[in-house]
């Protein structure tokens, strides 16, 4: 049964056209390395101090990409339907991306979990199911791509893929 549910934000509630070739380029130049890949797990293995850079890269090309921002009428159909239910939402966007897109589209979350306090969605889930104190088993997470449906299942959350 379905007591809570945790929302995906870029590609299930927006869509927001990251300019990704510069995001590797520019992480790739403080990073001293050419391989980025897969972005999270090479953010998560730097120092303090270059994490902070690679972060304050980031949020510029997402707000950068924030004026052409679209929304996922999916799902936000979605948020509206379990509007009466307790809601998180988890994103590898940064704080300030996440705080505008929700007032640009007026809505708003009970836990919000963005990369700054985790870089794995697997981890990212367990905190929100806690923050909205339900058992992952009672939640359903709306995401949109495999590895969303790969975490909601290894963390034993019910998962519904928004279409792409």
């Amino acid at each position: 049964m379905t007591k809570a549910v945790i929302f995906d934000l870029d590609g299930t509630l927006i869509n927001l056209p990251i300019d990704y070739d510069r995001l590797f380029q520019e992480l790739s130049k403080i990073m001293k390395t050419k391989n980025v890949h897969p972005i999270t797990t090479t953010v998560a293995r730097l120092d303090e101090k270059t994490k902070k850079k690679a972060f304050e890269i980031w949020e510029s090309i997402e707000l950068d990409a924030l004026e052409r921002m679209t929304v996922n009428d999916e799902g936000m159909n979605l948020y509206r339907r379990f509007s009466d239910k307790p809601k998180a939402l988890v994103t590898m966007q940064g704080k300030t991306l996440t705080q505008n897109a929700f007032e640009s589209l007026g809505i708003s979350f009970d836990c919000v979990i963005t990369r700054e306090d985790s870089l794995s969605r697997k981890e990212q889930l367990r905190i929100a199911a806690d923050g909205l104190k339900n058992p992952l088993k009672d939640t359903l997470f709306i995401g949109n791509t495999d590895e969303d449906a790969n975490s909601a299942k290894e963390t034993g959350c019910q998962f519904l893929r928004v279409g792409e």
